[in-house]
């Protein structure tokens, strides 16, 4: 199996950016902490989402 590093980097660098929201939704989920969290890092939640997608795409 062949490791796709672009992939890894890509989701590693989501992950990073994410670290902070992504601990206030894990403590405490409101709507509104996941509503002001996808506005703030709109292009962050896109390719979290997209990830699969492109997973099947590359491979």
């Amino acid at each position: 199996m062949k490791l796709n590093y672009y992939l890894i980097i890509l989701f590693s660098l989501v992950l990073i950016d994410l670290t902070t929201e992504l601990r206030i939704l894990f403590d405490h989920f409101t709507f509104n902490s996941l509503y002001f969290a996808i506005g703030k890092h709109p292009l962050a939640f896109f390719i979290l989402f997209s990830y699969p997608y492109l997973y099947k795409k590359i491979k």
